[in-house]
């Protein structure tokens, strides 16, 4: 569609903006998706025939209307709407002048390939920059682009290593299960696009301080280490201070206590004292209020101090009540707790139902693709969601057709696999 025809389309804050995303698997796609999400116009640029990789990497995958499973995989699913999908073979020439046309209007382009590995085709920030100045152009890779390890690629497991954050995730030494953990999602993936959605959005502000388009755009280099590291917040900060690297504590908290999970009488629950005051209520609670008064246990500090005293205390006593009793009794203390729970209890959460972050969307299968909602709230420019992920080139021809190519020279571009 045209650009006015894209904003009549979208009420969204960014419905006058189009981004050409040329990333792939999850960081790239998950700035261009909150960019969708926001009223942005997303064209997703994929290989002819097979696409983004995670549309591999099922099961599970998306069932159709007649309840079939598709090859249309879950990991795929979560990080795509909002977006129109259009093949193109970018190591052929006329795939290149394609690009190019795109990125001619384009006000962002995203992409994640290894350093350099876009200019053989003339796709370069330099390249695209040249032929539309106004162009912001966001590299996001492993490393940056520059410094000894710039040419070598990066996964979200390999960052979670070497930016220290499997350092302090694990069981702590000594005890059952010791050993480093990765986070059970691809966390560094999912910071690195929300780094990149608000890097975006500065340039952007940047280029449009004056007016529309008042001035040129720039170029973003995005490193999914350096975002690794920038996130470690405070336990990075331990180690800058102190000059001692902090290790692993299972679920406890270098800097507070309580904050870790307990034993109850029938699972687990969640402690998360942020203050002597909220520590008084609790050993009230729990028949024990004269801890607080303990000259170990009174204050925060004293606390950390003589955890391995007081942690052993506390599970004696949780093992009492059941979860439920717990935090029943907690809650009208105002004492922070909460359960553990699996997927499928949050999504049972009748808060997390208040919230509406559970939705489904009609699918070009003719089944319904369902979604995790956006968490933002925006009240005069709500989050849409206008078009559930796309199938594999189901824009292509219209694409295509914007750009002004005739049905019979998409035909041929088809015939030659090169859309």
């Amino acid at each position: 569609m045209s650009r006015a025809a894209s904003a009549a389309k979208s009420g969204g804050a960014l419905a006058h903006l189009r981004v050409l995303d040329l990333s792939r698997v999850l960081a790239g796609p998950w700035a261009s998706q909150l960019l969708a999400d926001l009223g942005a116009e997303v064209i997703k640029v994929e290989r002819p025939g097979c696409g983004d990789d995670t549309r591999g990497w099922g099961p599970p995958w998306l069932a159709d209307g007649d309840g079939q499973a598709t090859r249309e995989a879950a990991y795929f699913l979560c990080t795509n709407r909002n977006k129109r999908s259009l093949t193109v073979d970018i190591t052929r020439p006329e795939g290149q002048e394609i690009v190019r046309q795109l990125a001619r209007d384009a006000d962002v382009l995203i992409e994640n390939f290894k350093v350099g590995g876009l200019a053989a085709y003339g796709l370069d920030q330099h390249s695209l920059r040249t032929l539309n100045p106004k162009l912001v152009y966001c590299s996001i890779t492993g490393f940056g682009q520059h410094g000894p390890y710039a040419a070598r690629a990066g996964y979200d497991f390999l960052i979670q290593g070497m930016g220290g954050l499997m350092s302090v995730t694990g069981t702590a030494d000594g005890e059952p299960g010791a050993g480093p953990q990765k986070v059970g999602v691809a966390l560094t993936d999912i910071l690195t696009g929300l780094y990149a959605g608000n890097a975006v959005l500065a340039a952007l502000a940047h280029r449009d301080r004056d007016g529309y388009r008042s001035a040129d755009g720039q170029h973003i280099d995005l490193a999914l280490l350096d975002v690794q590291i920038a996130c470690l917040a405070n336990q990075a900060m331990n180690y800058l201070v102190s000059g001692t690297a902090p290790k692993r504590m299972g679920n406890a908290h270098p800097n507070i206590v309580p904050y870790q999970d307990f034993p109850t009488a029938d699972g687990d629950m969640i402690l998360a004292i942020g203050n002597d005051g909220q520590f008084a209520r609790f050993c009230t609670v729990a028949g024990r209020p004269e801890w607080a008064g303990d000259e170990r246990f009174a204050s925060n500090a004293a606390r950390v101090r003589h955890r391995q005293e007081l942690i052993p205390l506390l599970r004696q006593t949780t093992v009492l009540r059941t979860t439920r009793e717990w935090i029943a009794a907690l809650e009208k203390a105002a004492v922070p707790c909460g359960p553990i729970n699996d997927l499928a209890a949050v999504f049972a959460d009748p808060q997390v139902q208040a919230r509406g972050m559970r939705l489904d969307m009609a699918h070009a299968n003719g089944g319904n693709a369902p979604q995790v909602a956006n968490p933002i709230h925006l009240s005069a420019t709500p989050v849409e969601y206008r078009k559930a992920p796309p199938t594999l080139g189901e824009d292509t021809a219209a694409v295509l057709r914007e750009l002004g190519h005739s049905d019979t020279r998409i035909a041929a571009l088809r015939q030659a696999g090169i859309v």
